[in-house]
């Protein structure tokens, strides 16, 4: 398994500076991650220095608690996207969906959806599974469906846990097999990744990135 094509390099830290921006660019370009995540006000630095790279530029709507005004979404969809960035991973509103405001979490991830999409960019809802049970879960992942997100994910990496093997188990179970799903949170060691991926993740989102592919290819010499 190459792992390093699956990874996205992640620090979403809020006392990130531009020189942590600029290591983990050239990390990524180093290593061939597929992407490297970074707040919305670094994407226009991580695209100077990317460059001409095949590295993607992820960032994050909504981030980290998702209960912004859908309105706020949308503009930070659209200056996200014009500032450089290929993928966007919005945080569902989980405030609505755990008060049964389903029309407003479908309205809230249909917008982004949809300014990502006239945009030809991808767009992740983070469903941050620690605060669901199995059958929220499986909901949630319906409406994802239902809005043509392209990817569902299972957490910021804020909340009290993050990516488990069986939550990425029953996302894959209830999506469609077009909806691809991202697992992030918590994921530190090449056996957990692995179990992720097998489990169904397609992406891997980490700050141990470095670490993740050293640790293979130790593994792999003996």
């Amino acid at each position: 398994m190459n792992l390093a094509i699956h990874i996205e390099h992640t620090n979403l830290k809020p006392e990130c500076t531009a020189s942590d921006v600029i290591t983990l660019c050239n990390e990524a370009v180093e290593h061939g991650f597929y992407a490297v995540c970074v707040a919305p006000y670094f994407v226009q630095l991580a695209k100077k220095t990317i460059k001409k790279s095949d590295v993607k530029i992820v960032t994050v709507v909504g981030f980290p608690f998702g209960y912004n005004m859908v309105s706020s979404k949308v503009e930070e969809t659209k200056k996200a996207i014009t500032a450089g960035a290929h993928e966007v991973d919005m945080v569902m509103n989980i405030a609505a969906f755990k008060s049964g405001d389903i029309a407003s979490v479908q309205n809230d991830i249909q917008s982004v959806v949809t300014a990502c999409h006239l945009q030809n960019k991808l767009v992740k809802v983070i469903i941050e599974i620690c605060y669901l049970t199995d059958e929220e879960i499986k909901f949630a992942c319906k409406l994802c469906a239902d809005c043509e997100a392209n990817f569902v994910k299972t957490s910021t990496g804020y909340g009290p846990s993050g990516a488990t093997v069986e939550a990425v188990q029953i996302m894959r179970k209830y999506l469609p097999k077009q909806v691809k799903i991202k697992a992030a949170g918590g994921i530190r060691d090449i056996a957990f990744a692995r179990a992720l991926i097998e489990a169904g993740a397609d992406r891997i989102g980490t700050s141990s990135g470095v670490k993740l592919v050293l640790d293979t290819e130790v593994q792999n010499e003996k």
